[in-house]
């Protein structure tokens, strides 16, 4: 495990892994916005445009027709709001999370609350951004977060930590039952390696990466990639 990684976790930047490992650059990525907001994802859309390595794909002012759209398109990345009507971003992310979509999901929201971040780990979200982000600051994020990072604002950095200490003080994640090669997955997965470049390094196919990430995240009794990856960063302190 690289220390540098764990001491930037430690000094509160916004990334789980190292951004300068390089990643596809031959198309941008393709992100879809799920927010009730016109406004908000109108000027999300304008700002993601001059970044070249990303692309709005699509956009949705809520869950259903979000998830449809999630279905019909496939996007490298979800940019997900948590307080809409009818159906909120949590339900939203329940039901994107028993679809096969290959994408990221993380949430974007102005709740900074403890509750929301702990919970949208623990359902599966790879990540968490607040809106009131620099607007530089949520171009890199989301090029990391496209990329297979994991993305935490640096103000819940500390938020962060503190629920990983809560998580384990109710009881270790069993990695002693891991395989060979799920160990192998989980290190990678802890580097920010998305699925893709996780079957390239060690020559499987990427179907079989997501029955091992799977497996190991149901041994470790863990609900995300993100707690999954945190946990070993911490354990390299």
């Amino acid at each position: 495990m690289n220390n540098n990684a764990a001491a930037r976790l430690s000094a509160g930047e916004i990334i789980l892994s190292d951004p300068d490992e390089p990643g596809d650059v031959s198309s941008p990525a393709t992100i879809l916005l799920i927010d009730d907001h016109p406004m908000l994802r109108n000027g999300v859309k304008q700002l993601i445009s001059l970044e070249p390595s990303l692309k709005v794909a699509g956009e949705a002012g809520n869950g259903r027709d979000g998830i449809a759209l999630a279905e019909t398109l496939d996007p490298d990345l979800i940019l997900l709001d948590l307080n809409m009507p009818d159906m909120n971003g949590f339900e939203t992310l329940d039901i994107l999370r028993q679809k096969s979509l290959s994408g990221r999901i993380v949430v974007f929201s102005v709740s900074n609350y403890r509750e929301d971040l702990i919970t949208a780990l623990r359902r599966g979200a790879d990540g968490y951004l607040l809106k009131d982000m620099e607007p530089e600051e949520l171009l890199v994020a989301l090029r990391q977060a496209a990329a297979g990072k994991m993305v935490v604002s640096p103000a819940l950095t500390e938020v962060l930590a503190g629920a990983l200490r809560e998580v384990r003080s109710e009881g270790e994640p069993d990695i002693n039952s891991l395989t060979p090669r799920e160990r192998d997955i989980l290190r990678l997965i802890a580097q920010g390696q998305p699925n893709k470049m996780i079957a390239r390094k060690l020559d499987i196919t990427e179907s079989t990466v997501k029955v091992h990430v799977k497996n190991l995240m149901k041994k470790m009794k863990v609900k995300s990639r993100v707690e999954a990856a945190v946990w070993v960063l911490q354990q390299n302190k």
